[in-house]
């Protein structure tokens, strides 16, 4: 049986949209090709060049209604008529093989993360400003003055529930958000209450 001391972690990190998520992870996969991305249950068909169990566990309907039905799924939600959720079975056989795995989510999945996975540990994104999360929407050019206007409003909220995670990071420049977190995953490996079961197991071969 594997002992806390020998799981993996999971890393849950969300923060408000436009703030870099994505390709904070994306630099990740390049920096820390150790850690293992979570894969997300869907209901929608499967794209060109898209493969099962790499991309996206691809289900029906009734699949995915069943996994709910028994709480099978870390958090889930529904867009543009499509289902998506994180396998709860995934993250467990990742983190019981010793293997740390990452989960790029938004805010209020990563509140429900929270409840159902609460030994995870919880990342918040933040943008420099406010200011500068306006100018990165805007540099898309993708968003209406109104969309805009909504998305800081959203964001707003989101940053409030800062509470709710064990860190924060700002990412200013990517690179170095990158390392703040490989930075917080190498000091939760050494937390004293992973380290404790080695420590005791040592002293019971000296008595």
């Amino acid at each position: 049986m594997t002992s806390n001391a020998d799981k993996g972690l999971l890393i849950v990190l969300s923060g408000p949209s436009g703030v870099g998520k994505g390709t904070v992870c994306s630099m990740l996969r390049k920096l820390a090709p150790e850690l293992v991305y979570s894969v997300s249950a869907t209901t929608r068909k499967p794209r060109a060049g898209e493969t099962e169990g790499i991309n996206y566990f691809f289900k029906s309907k009734e699949q995915f209604c069943s996994m709910i039905d028994k709480d099978e799924l870390l958090e889930w939600a529904e867009y543009v008529g499509n289902c998506y959720g994180t396998p709860r079975s995934f993250v467990n056989e990742t983190i019981h093989a010793g293997k740390d795995i990452i989960l790029e989510i938004e805010v209020q999945g990563a509140m429900q993360v929270k409840q159902r996975f609460p030994e995870g540990v919880f990342v918040f994104l933040m943008p420099p400003s406010l200011g500068e999360l306006r100018n990165r929407i805007e540099n898309r050019g993708t968003e209406t003055d109104d969309s805009i206007r909504s998305r800081l409003s959203v964001a707003a909220e989101e940053i409030r529930l800062l509470e709710h995670y064990d860190y924060a990071v700002v990412n200013d420049q990517v690179e170095l958000a990158c390392e703040r977190i490989r930075s917080i995953i190498t000091a939760e490996h050494c937390k004293r209450e992973r380290i404790m079961p080695y420590v005791k197991s040592w002293m019971e071969e000296v008595r």
